[in-house]
């Protein structure tokens, strides 16, 4: 092994942390998303909103509590990155 391997490999096995954060952080912040379309569906249908609602409106926001996350999860992996990339 030469040098930067071995910095390479120290740097793994230090980040080891950043990848359980992530094998648990992403699947439970779109169980989330999961619980929040949930809710956000039970209580339209409890107002009596009809089946044009769920074909526009609950897709939009559907779309936009996902797009949220999904900006989120990204943000987060490229700041883990970037931290990584500056001990080398």
């Amino acid at each position: 092994m030469n040098v930067s391997s071995l910095s390479l490999c120290k740097i793994l096995i230090m980040d080891s942390s950043v990848l359980l954060k992530y094998v648990f952080l992403i699947p439970l912040l779109l169980f989330v998303d999961y619980l929040l379309m949930i809710l956000f569906g039970c209580a339209t249908w409890f107002l009596g909103c009809g089946n044009d609602f769920y074909c526009g409106t609950y897709c939009l926001v559907g779309k936009i509590v996902l797009g949220t996350t999904a900006v989120l999860i990204i943000f987060l992996i490229f700041t883990d990155i970037k931290s990584v990339l500056k001990k080398l």
